[in-house]
């Protein structure tokens, strides 16, 4: 079981800039697979980026270029950085993990097992 626990969401205009930030705590290694999925009022959980074991990182084509996955295990903390965001970035964006997800099953998160309880991140034109 991996702990999440995400920050960093908030209010923005479109054009600017966020970072959410996962901290997370694992029983052992570091999970397999971490990443980000948001879900928008009456839409479906959407996959935004992930990091699987290989070192592989997949962005949805809608944030490519835009969004930045990082993370720093030093510090056990998984980041997004949003920039040049738009109204329809606007979601509760879930930070997910999981220890065995092997990478095929890892890109776009959702079939994650362990998922934090989520930020708002709200964009207004």
């Amino acid at each position: 079981q991996v702990q999440l626990l995400e920050s960093g969401g908030g209010s923005v205009q479109a054009g600017g800039s966020l970072r959410l930030s996962c901290g997370f705590t694992a029983p052992t290694a570091s999970p397999f697979c971490m990443g980000w999925v948001r879900q928008a009022p009456g839409k479906a959980r959407e996959g935004v980026s992930t990091l699987d074991s290989s070192g592989n990182y997949w962005y949805a084509d809608s944030v490519k270029t835009r969004f930045t996955l990082s993370k720093d295990n030093a510090k056990n903390t998984l980041y997004l950085q949003m920039n040049d965001v738009r109204p329809e970035d606007t979601a509760k964006y879930y930070c997910v993990a999981d220890m065995y997800l092997p990478p095929i099953l890892c890109r776009g998160g959702t079939n994650a097992g362990n998922w934090g309880q989520g930020t708002q991140v709200t964009v207004s034109d």
